[in-house]
């Protein structure tokens, strides 16, 4: 019987996270890679952690430690803002869901000295406080050689 309350319950609350949905397409979601990369292009770390969620994980490409707290993500782009990076979607594919959605695929980096870098990255964002801002980013350089 308590069993049989309980999931009268989880379908109730999962009917009323329904109803506050906010409506999304691909096209707006891809548009948050490009406010990202376009707060890259300002120097400023404090642009580009506007993008993140306070309680946001970011997994950097370019270092090996994780970073969980606002402090730890500015600290990463204090020093990757430095090299002038500008990112370009390679491929990639968009699921989304409601108040969440994630944009998984490649991308390269190119850096003002000339180089760059091919990664492969994940963005989770959820819809938080009128805005869609990043949960999770996870972004690793390719491997430099594949196996079978």
């Amino acid at each position: 019987m308590l069993g049989a309350v309980a999931g009268t319950a989880s379908a109730q609350d999962r009917a009323a996270s329904t109803a506050s949905c906010v409506a999304a397409d691909r096209a707006q979601i891809a548009a948050l890679f490009d406010r990202w990369n376009a707060s890259l292009t300002t120097g400023s770390p404090e642009r580009v952690i506007a993008n993140y969620a306070p309680d946001a994980v970011l997994l950097p490409t370019l270092t090996n430690e994780p970073r969980t707290t606002p402090a730890e993500i500015r600290d990463y782009f204090v020093k990757f803002l430095k090299n002038k990076p500008q990112g370009t979607i390679d491929k990639r594919v968009i699921k989304i869901d409601c108040n969440v959605a994630q944009d998984v695929g490649t991308y390269t980096f190119r850096f003002a000295d000339g180089s760059s870098v091919k990664a492969r990255y994940t963005y989770v964002y959820q819809w938080r406080d009128g805005q869609w801002l990043i949960a999770h980013h996870h972004s690793s350089a390719m491997p430099e050689a594949t196996r079978p």
